[in-house]
C-alpha cells in the first residue's frame, strides 16, 4: 500500500519583494532631486548642476549610493520587526527585491534626468548625462540590508545570551533598562 503525504505548502511572502522593487521608484527620483548632475538640492553649487563638469560624477553616484543604503537599513528593520515562520525565505525575496528596487530606482533616475532635465551633449563622454557611472552601486542595496539584518540579529541574540554566571540577562545592557537581580 502506498501513502502519500501531504506536504504544505508555504505561501511565498511575495509583499517584501514587491515593497522593496516599488521603493525603487521614489529613491531614483529623490537621486535625481537631490544628486549633482540632477536639480542638485544639497549642494544648490551651480558649478556641479552640469554633468559636463567631472567633479559631479563621483558625488552623483555617492548620492545614489548613500540612499541605497538608508533604503536597505529601512528594509531590514521592516524584514527583523517580527518573527517570522520563514526567515530565511523571507530574507531571499527581501535581498532579491532590493536589488530589483535598486535596478529601478537607477533607471527611474536616469528616467527623470531625461525628462526633466537640461538636454546633455554626450559625444565627449556618456557621464555628461545624469547616469551611474559604477554600476557596483547598483549591489548596495541589498548589501545594506544583509548587513544590518546580521547586526539586528545579533543584537537581539546578545540581548538573550547568558551573562556566564548560569542565569540571562534579559537583556539589560542592551535594552538600558535595569538587570532583574539589581
Amino acid at each position: 500500500m502506498t501513502q502519500r503525504t501531504h506536504r504544505r505548502s508555504v505561501p511565498l511572502p511575495w509583499r517584501w519583494f514587491a515593497a522593496a522593487a516599488a521603493a525603487g521608484v521614489p529613491v531614483g527620483l529623490l537621486w535625481w532631486l537631490l544628486a549633482p548632475g540632477g536639480l542638485n538640492l544639497i549642494t544648490r553649487d551651480p558649478s556641479l548642476g552640469s554633468g559636463a563638469n567631472p567633479e559631479v560624477w563621483l558625488p552623483r553616484d555617492l548620492t545614489l549610493a548613500g540612499l541605497f543604503v538608508f533604503a536597505g537599513c529601512v528594509v531590514a528593520v521592516f524584514l527583523m520587526d517580527k518573527p517570522r515562520s520563514s526567515p530565511q525565505l523571507v530574507l531571499a525575496l527581501g535581498l532579491a527585491g532590493g536589488l530589483a528596487g535598486a535596478v529601478i530606482a537607477w533607471q527611474a533616475g536616469v528616467f527623470a534626468g531625461q525628462v526633466w532635465g537640461a538636454p546633455a551633449d554626450t559625444s565627449a563622454n556618456a557621464s555628461v548625462a545624469f547616469s551611474l557611472r559604477s554600476m557596483a552601486v547598483v549591489l548596495v542595496w541589498p548589501a545594506a540590508t544583509a548587513v544590518s539584518v546580521f547586526a539586528i540579529s545579533l543584537l537581539n541574540e546578545l540581548r538573550r545570551a547568558p551573562d556566564g554566571t548560569g542565569s540571562h540577562s534579559g537583556g539589560a545592557p542592551l535594552s538600558g533598562t535595569a538587570a532583574p537581580d539589581a
